[in-house]
C-alpha cells in the first residue's frame, strides 16, 4: 500500500517535527484552542477527588494555555510547564506572569517534585513512552494523564490511526484497556479516570453538516460509553494516578 507521507526514521527525526515548523505549520496555535476545555476535565478530576494542589507542573505543556486557564481558578497555586520544543516553548514563554512560570528542558533531567503534575496528550508522542512515563512518577505525589483513544473500529477500518501519526505525532496508540495497563506497568495506582469526547468540545464555528455528523457518537455514547469509545476515535481517557 502507497501512502504519501514520511514516516521519522529515527529519535532525531521524530523530535524534528516539533523544532523545524513542520508541527506548527499543521497544528497551529499548539491545541491551545482547546486548552480551556482540558482545563476544565483536570479541574473535575481534581474537585471529584478533593485534591487543593500548590504547586503543579505541566510536562510538554506546548503553548502553555492549559496552566494558564488552571491559574485562573487555582489561585493559590504556582504552576511550571516544562518544555522541550522550542517552538512551542517561544509561544508559552508569553504567558509568564507571577504564579505561572516555563522552563526549556527535560523535567526529568531535573531534581524537582510537585503536589500535582499534568501529562496532557503527550507520552504517545514519545519514542521510549514507558521509560518516560515511569520517569515522571518520582516528580509528584499526583500524576493526571491525558491519553487519547486511537484504537477503534472505525479507526482501523478508515486507517485513520495513520492520520494522527502524520498530522499530529502520535507514536503510540491506545485503548482504555492498554492506557491503564500502561500505567500500571509503569508502576502506578489508578485513582479515578472518564471519558472526555472530542463532540463535547464547545465549537460554535461548526457547521450544521458537522453537527449532525456528531449525532451517532453522542446518541451511543449516551446508551454506552464504553461501546462508543470501542467503536468511534473521538475520545480520550483522563486519568489520576499516584
Amino acid at each position: 500500500m502507497k501512502t504519501n507521507q514520511t514516516i521519522p526514521q529515527n529519535k532525531d527525526d521524530i523530535k524534528s517535527i516539533y523544532n523545524d515548523g513542520t508541527y506548527l505549520k499543521d497544528n497551529p496555535g499548539w491545541h491551545s484552542e482547546h486548552s480551556e476545555w482540558k482545563s476544565e476535565q483536570i479541574l473535575n478530576l481534581l474537585s471529584n477527588n478533593i485534591i487543593k494542589p500548590s504547586t503543579v507542573c505541566d510536562v510538554g505543556c506546548g503553548s502553555g494555555e492549559i496552566i494558564n486557564q488552571l491559574s485562573l481558578t487555582l489561585r493559590d497555586a504556582e504552576f511550571c510547564g516544562y518544555e522541550t520544543g522550542q517552538e512551542a516553548f517561544e509561544l508559552c514563554k508569553l504567558k509568564e506572569s507571577k504564579r505561572v512560570h516555563f522552563e526549556s528542558g527535560d523535567i526529568l533531567q531535573k531534581n524537582v517534585y510537585y503536589d500535582l503534575l499534568l501529562c496532557i496528550d503527550v507520552f504517545e508522542h514519545v519514542p521510549d513512552y514507558m521509560g518516560f512515563i515511569s520517569g515522571l512518577k518520582s516528580k509528584a505525589k499526583y500524576k493526571v494523564f491525558h491519553i487519547p483513544l486511537d484504537i477503534s473500529v472505525s479507526s482501523i477500518l478508515l486507517s485513520s490511526m495513520m492520520n494522527a501519526r502524520k498530522k499530529v505525532g502520535h507514536l503510540h496508540y491506545f485503548t482504555p484497556e492498554t492506557a491503564i495497563a500502561t500505567l500500571e506497568d509503569c508502576g502506578y495506582s489508578v485513582v479515578d479516570s472518564f471519558y472526555t469526547t472530542k463532540f463535547s468540545i464547545p465549537n460554535k464555528s461548526h457547521k450544521l453538516k458537522t453537527k449532525i455528523a456528531k449525532l451517532p457518537r453522542k446518541l451511543l455514547y449516551l446508551m454506552s460509553p464504553d461501546l462508543m469509545v470501542k467503536f468511534f476515535s473521538s475520545s480520550s481517557l483522563i486519568v489520576l494516578a499516584e
